[in-house]
């Protein structure tokens, strides 16, 4: 394990500052539009991996030959990932939301 000097942690602090200074500041619609979308976008993820464990769920217990009960059950454990990846961000959304609302004026 390689130990960390305070030159090196010295020297990445101001090349993070120097890049964020050349990066120009978004707007605020635009950060939440990008906020939003990006929340979009992750939401029909965790719902076309549903579909598409669901489908092949359908397709093994019909009978289908085409699809593997391997590939089946690959696709129900991504879904499952997403799915628990999906909560715990929404728990630590409300969890923030919360916390905001307690802090006093």
């Amino acid at each position: 394990m390689t130990q960390i000097t305070p030159q090196q942690l010295l020297a990445q602090m101001r090349q993070l500052t120097a890049a964020a200074q050349n990066t120009t500041q978004p707007t605020a619609g635009t950060q939440n539009q990008a906020f939003t979308s990006a929340l979009s976008d992750a939401l029909k993820t965790v719902n076309d991996y549903q579909s598409q464990a669901a489908a092949a769920a359908n397709r093994i217990e019909s009978g289908d030959g085409g699809v593997s009960l391997v590939k089946a059950m690959i696709a129900s454990q991504k879904s499952s990932v997403a799915f628990d990846a999906a909560v715990q961000v929404r728990n630590r959304v409300v969890s923030a939301y919360q916390d905001i609302m307690n802090m006093p004026i």
